[in-house]
C-alpha cells in the first residue's frame, strides 16, 4: 500500500498515526457484530493501538458530539424533506439516522481520540518500504555442532 503522508487524510482513511499504514479496525464497518474491533498493535510498525487501559473512554466525548450533529442534521433535513411532519415522524427519522451512523460514528471517535490524545506522532521512517530493524540478526552461516535428534 501507498504511504499516506498528511494525518487528516490518514484519520480519514483510519490508518495507524505513526505509519499512517496499518489499518485501525480489524473488520469493516458493516460486519454490525465486530465493527468495534481493533487489533492491538498496528501490523506495520507495531504501535500499540491502545496507550493505556481504558484510553477510550474518552472518545465517548467525542461520540456525543457526532449524535448531536447528526440529531441537528436529521432533524433539519426531516423538516425539508416531509414539509415539517409531526413529532413521531422526527422521531422515526432521527433515530434511524443515528443507528444507522452509529458504526460510524464509533470508528471515528475512537480515530480522533487515538490522533489527538493518543501522543503518537507521525514517524516517515516506518514507510521507506523496507523491513523494520528488529536488532540483531544471528549470521546465516551453520553451526560446526551437529544437531543429535
Amino acid at each position: 500500500m501507498k504511504p499516506i503522508d498528511s494525518s487528516t487524510l490518514a484519520l480519514l482513511d483510519l490508518r495507524c498515526p505513526r505509519c499512517h499504514q496499518g489499518k485501525l479496525f480489524s473488520y469493516p464497518a458493516y460486519k454490525l457484530t465486530k465493527y468495534a474491533v481493533m487489533p492491538e498493535r498496528c501490523a506495520v510498525c507495531e504501535v500499540a493501538y491502545e496507550p493505556e487501559p481504558g484510553f477510550y473512554w474518552g472518545a465517548m466525548f467525542v461520540s456525543y458530539a457526532f449524535s448531536v450533529a447528526c440529531f441537528a442534521l436529521g432533524g433539519v433535513a426531516t423538516y425539508y424533506l416531509f414539509n415539517d411532519p409531526a413529532v413521531w415522524v422526527y422521531v422515526l427519522m432521527v433515530t434511524g439516522f443515528v443507528l444507522v451512523t452509529a458504526p460510524i460514528t464509533l470508528r471515528y471517535s475512537r480515530a480522533i481520540m487515538l490522533y489527538l490524545f493518543g501522543f503518537i506522532p507521525y514517524d516517515p521512517k516506518y514507510n521507506d518500504g523496507r523491513p523494520l530493524d528488529s536488532g540483531p540478526q544471528p549470521s546465516p552461516r551453520k553451526s560446526p555442532l551437529k544437531a543429535v535428534a
